[in-house]
């Protein structure tokens, strides 16, 4: 995966936290991602495919699952239940698609959203797409975005057919 790849994504989360979450998302290190262990227990899972594939995660601490489903919902959560799920899944979908329109020369198709949770869960990025990984820190608590994406071999018009 080409380091530019990832900074659609990485604008992606800054403009989702700021225009629906009324919160800064401060980047921190690029790195490369462990492709299996999750650092936080709550993740929003995309997957991609057309002239490009792979995935998007957003992995998310308890405290921001939590408080940012409070603010999308605009009531109070404070256990991570079916509405907090759905809102994670909703924040990756949105990170997801703000990407996508950045990243149009691959004619991208943007999965529906999957939320997994746990603690240490896994998730597999082919293996062929190892992630890249950027911690931010939030006025709600950490997260972390992890993008495995590489170009396919065939041309962006042939891949989505």
């Amino acid at each position: 995966m080409k380091v530019e790849h990832i900074n659609p994504f990485l604008r992606a989360v800054t403009n989702t936290f700021s225009t629906m979450l009324a919160t800064n998302a401060k980047r921190g290190e690029l790195s490369v991602g462990d492709p299996k262990i999750r650092q936080f227990p709550v993740s929003g899972v995309i997957g991609l495919s057309g002239g490009a594939s792979g995935m998007v995660v957003i992995n998310l601490s308890k405290e921001v699952a939590v408080r940012a489903a409070s603010a999308m919902l605009m009531e109070e959560k404070t256990e991570i239940d079916d509405e907090v799920l759905d809102a994670v899944g909703e924040l990756a979908n949105v990170i997801a698609g703000q990407a996508k329109t950045e990243l149009a020369e691959y004619n991208l198709s943007v999965g529906l959203p999957n939320v997994i949770t746990g603690e240490g869960h896994e998730i597999r990025f082919p293996s062929a797409t190892p992630p890249l990984a950027v911690a931010f820190q939030t006025e709600m608590g950490p997260l972390r975005l992890e993008v495995g994406f590489e170009p396919s071999n065939q041309p962006a018009e042939l891949a989505t057919v």
